[in-house]
C-alpha cells in the first residue's frame, strides 16, 4: 500500500499543441474503506438475446486510457494513471502479471527490462536468464523470479524512450504499481473528480503463468470482488489474447470479459496453438466467431486494423464489416491502439516533421474510426480523444 501524499505538477507543451497541466496525483488511500455505491450500466446480451444497456452513466464512446496516459508519462505507473484519469479517461487500463510470491502487479510483460531500471541494477544481475514465453525466446529479468518487495526496489523507466523523450524526463520518478494501488488511486480519483472511473485489466501470458504454478485468473478476481467490484454493473473489463482464461473467468466471475485479437490475424491465440487447436484470429472475426465469442465476452478489442485496413501506401483503406458484425452478434467493439506520434499514424495524417517524436494529425485519424461505430477506443493520448468525442451528455 503506498502511502506517499504527493502532488506533483508539471506543465507539458508538445509542439503546437495546447498546455497540458500535468496533475500526477499520489493519493494517500490508505485511510479509505468503503467503496462508493454507483449505478452504472454495461451492455450485454441476456440469455433471450436481448441486449441489455450498460455504462448510461458515462460518456461515449468510452476513452480507454491505454496503460494510463502512457503518451505523456512513463506507462503503467501510478502518474500515468492519475494523469489519465484527470484528462477525462473513462477507464484505466494496465496489462498485469504476477510476482513470485503471488501479488499482482502492472506491467506490459513479465520481462522487466525494457520498463524498469533493473539493468543498472548490479544486486539482479545474476537473475539475468533465457526462457521461452508464449512461443519467443526472451532474455532478461522476468517478475517470477522476484518478490514484490525486490520489484518495489525498482524504478519505472519510459519503453519508448526515442520517441517520446519527454516521458524519459521522469525515468525513476514512479515505483512498479501493484492491482490493489491502482485500484485506491482509483477510489481515490473517483472522489476527488466527482465521477466514476474504470479499470480494464489485461491478463497477460496466461498459459505461461499457469504453467509455473502462478496463474492470475482466481486471484485476480478474488481481488476485484474483495475491493467490491461484482457483477456486470462493475466499472471493470477483464480482458485476454487467449481464449480458455476468458471461458474459465466467465465461471469465476460476473464482471465483463473482453477477447482481444492480435494484430496479425493468422496467428493462433497461444492457449489455442498449445492444446492443439487450428482456431486464429481471422476465423475468430469471422460473423460466426463473433457468436461464439458472445458466449463468453461481453466486449471484443480488436487491432483496429481489424475496422479499417491500410492499404499499400500505408493510407487508410475501405472499412470492414467487422463493427456491423460485432454488433449484430451481440458486442461492444473497443479497438486498440490509438497514438498521436507520426510513427504510429496512417500516412495521409503525419506531419512534415521528420522527428521520430513527432506528433501529427491524430484528430483526423480518430474521426474516422467514430464513424464506423466503435464503442470505446484504447488511447495512449485519452486528451485527444475526449476533445475529439466533444462534450458529455453526462
Amino acid at each position: 500500500m503506498y502511502t506517499k501524499d504527493t502532488v506533483l505538477l508539471r506543465t507539458v507543451t508538445m509542439n503546437n499543441r495546447t498546455t497540458i497541466l500535468v496533475l500526477l496525483t499520489f493519493i494517500g488511500v490508505g485511510c479509505l474503506s468503503a467503496a462508493i455505491a454507483l449505478l452504472v450500466t454495461r451492455t450485454r446480451p441476456d440469455a433471450n438475446g436481448i441486449q441489455q444497456e450498460y455504462d448510461l452513466d458515462l460518456c461515449h464512446p468510452l476513452v480507454i486510457a491505454h496503460r494510463g496516459a502512457s503518451g505523456y508519462v512513463p506507462e503503467h505507473t501510478l502518474g500515468a494513471y492519475a494523469l489519465a484519469a484527470t484528462m477525462g479517461a473513462d477507464y484505466l487500463e494496465p496489462d498485469v502479471v504476477i510476482t513470485k510470491d503471488g501479488q499482482i502487479i502492472a506491467r506490459h510483460d513479465n520481462e522487466l527490462g525494457l520498463t524498469t531500471d533493473i539493468a543498472q541494477r548490479p544486486e539482479f544481475a545474476s537473475r539475468y536468464r533465457t526462457q521461452n514465453v508464449d512461443g519467443r525466446n526472451v532474455s532478461g529479468w522476468f517478475t517470477e523470479d522476484f518478490t514484490l518487495a525486490e520489484i518495489k526496489t525498482l524504478r519505472a523507466i519510459e519503453r519508448i524512450p526515442s520517441i517520446r523523450p519527454g516521458n524519459a524526463r521522469m525515468d525513476t520518478a514512479f515505483e512498479v504499481p501493484t492491482m490493489q494501488e491502482l485500484i485506491d488511486l482509483t477510489k481515490g480519483l473517483e472522489i476527488s473528480l466527482h465521477r466514476p472511473i474504470g479499470i480494464y485489466p489485461e491478463i497477460k501470458h496466461s498459459t505461461h503463468f499457469k504453467r509455473l504454478g502462478l496463474a492470475m485468473e482466481k486471484p485476480l478476481v478474488d481481488l476485484l470482488h474483495s475491493n467490491g467490484y461484482r457483477g456486470p454493473e462493475a466499472h471493470i473489463y477483464i480482458q485476454s489474447f487467449e481464449v480458455s482464461n476468458l471461458k474459465e473467468l466467465k465461471d469465476l466471475t460476473d464482471l465483463r470479459l473482453i477477447q482481444l485479437f492480435a494484430g496479425n490475424s493468422n496467428l493462433q491465440p497461444f492457449d489455442q496453438f498449445v492444446t492443439g487447436t487450428t482456431l486464429t484470429y481471422a476465423q475468430m472475426a469471422t460473423p460466426e466467431g463473433l457468436r461464439e465469442i458472445a458466449t463468453y465476452a461481453y466486449a471484443v478489442g480488436p487491432d483496429k486494423g481489424y475496422i479499417i485496413p491500410r492499404d499499400a501506401d500505408d493510407n487508410l483503406g475501405a472499412v470492414t464489416s467487422y463493427v456491423q458484425d460485432a454488433h449484430e452478434a451481440g458486442l461492444k467493439v473497443h479497438p486498440y491502439t490509438f497514438r498521436s506520434e507520426n510513427v504510429y499514424l496512417p500516412a495521409e495524417f503525419r506531419s512534415d516533421d521528420p522527428s521520430p517524436a513527432a506528433l501529427g494529425d491524430a484528430d483526423g485519424e480518430l474521426r474516422a474510426f467514430l464513424a464506423t461505430g466503435i464503442d470505446g477506443f484504447f488511447a495512449d493520448q485519452p486528451d485527444d480523444l475526449v476533445r475529439v468525442r466533444g462534450p458529455c451528455e453526462n
